[in-house]
């Protein structure tokens, strides 16, 4: 069938992506509900149902430009900010127990391909993306999903479930700390000490988390210009590796898929960039509002090839792998959290870092008050977007080699 917008019309499609985006973001930030959904999900959702009622195409090289080049350039600018020594010296004891939480992600999914490798196609293909935003966040997600070619019904579904998840689990420990068993058997100082502010109104978590600042010139161009470079760069270095490393043996070809994956020398550069240079790399205002809004251009371009039918068959499935995942990082965390005496507060950021990222956690610990922790949270959230992609590309790598 011909959509209402053939699939060569590429400027209307850029534009329609481009409104998706711009109204998802709007929205977030507008209504809590869309707040609790999240931008991201929205802009799916949006491109689903055009895409569904047949007025725009299910591919299109647009879609192709905004996988090969806005994908990659949007992951240099989310990891400006990730100073790995800052992150240590700020987050302290969160960053531990976060760390650990971690560990959750990874046992959590490979139960999970032991559990469902026999009803879930591709899973290989479909963990590293968990793996790895349930380590960082949805940049990790989108690297995974390109760096282990996923098909966009694939994707698609999986962001659904993912997302779901997200929400159910956030509720989840938003309710921990007033639960008695927890009171009882974790210590709590910062609810106890805890003085009650009153909320500002008219605000969601994200309209305070993305407050306006001074964006110049130069920044822009800088951020541009520091992200390209990076990825070319990345990109060379990774095709190098992946042509003179030998596949002959599973070790050797781990050590390709690890080398070789121009994700993981981006976010690698890019991370010691953020931390030998942080004075000038981290003051570089707009990074993360730029990569944050292409990536809701992608999650539009993901929401383009969702079948209804194929969500509705095969997100409940893959609506249990998250759950598996996400349970397994929450046993653990509790589990380690009381033999090491972390609080309960120390433990739900952590978990909440690893499974939602720096955004969530921090709209965590504003929700509940915990200023103390909102710092911590970004940071080690922030770290996950670095650790994610190597979680992401060892568990990929190791799965599809079995």
């Amino acid at each position: 069938m011909h959509s209402l917008i053939s699939a060569d019309n590429s400027w209307a499609l850029f534009g329609i992506l481009a409104v998706i985006a711009a109204v998802a973001i709007w929205m977030e930030q507008r209504f809590a509900w869309a707040g609790k959904v999240t931008g991201c999900v929205i802009a799916l959702i949006l491109a689903m149902i055009l895409s569904n009622l047949n007025i725009i195409p299910t591919d299109a090289s647009a879609y192709d430009f905004v996988w090969d080049y806005v994908v990659p350039l949007a992951i240099p600018m989310l990891l400006f900010q990730a100073d790995v020594k800052r992150i240590w010296k700020a987050s302290g004891r969160v960053l531990i127990i976060y760390l650990i939480s971690g560990f959750g992600t990874i046992l959590g999914g490979l139960l999970g391909f032991a559990l469902l490798k026999n009803a879930i196609p591709d899973l290989g293909k479909i963990i590293p993306m968990f793996v790895g935003t349930y380590t960082g966040g949805s940049v990790n997600l989108v690297a995974m999903a390109d760096a282990f070619k996923a098909g966009g019904d694939t994707v698609s579904s999986a962001v659904v479930a993912d997302n779901l998840l997200m929400a159910i689990y956030f509720f989840v420990l938003i309710a921990i700390p007033s639960i008695g068993f927890f009171k009882k058997h974790y210590s709590h100082p910062i609810e106890d000490e805890l003085a009650k502010h009153e909320k500002g109104e008219g605000a969601t978590n994200a309209a305070n988390y993305w407050t306006p600042k001074k964006v110049s010139l130069l920044d822009v161009a800088e951020n541009f210009a520091l992200s390209f470079a990076i990825v070319a760069v990345s990109d060379a270095i990774a095709n190098f590796f992946a042509s003179v490393i030998p596949t002959s043996n599973f070790g050797l070809t781990l050590l390709n898929g690890l080398l070789g994956s121009k994700y993981l020398i981006i976010t690698t550069i890019t991370m010691a960039l953020a931390t030998f240079f942080h004075d000038k790399v981290g003051s570089i205002a707009g990074a993360q509002e730029t990569g944050t809004y292409l990536i809701h251009i992608f999650f539009a371009v993901i929401g383009v090839p969702a079948s209804i039918y194929l969500i509705i068959t095969q997100a409940p499935l893959l609506l249990v792998l998250a759950a598996i995942i996400v349970g397994t990082n929450m046993v653990v965390s509790l589990v380690f959290g009381k033999l090491l005496h972390f609080s309960i507060e120390e433990i739900v950021i952590a978990s909440n870092a690893n499974i939602g990222g720096p955004t969530t956690a921090a709209a965590c610990a504003i929700s509940k008050e915990w200023t103390v922790l909102v710092v911590p949270a970004i940071l080690v959230g922030t770290l996950g977007y670095v650790i994610g992609n190597y979680y992401g590309i060892f568990i990929g790598t190791f799965l599809t080699g079995l």
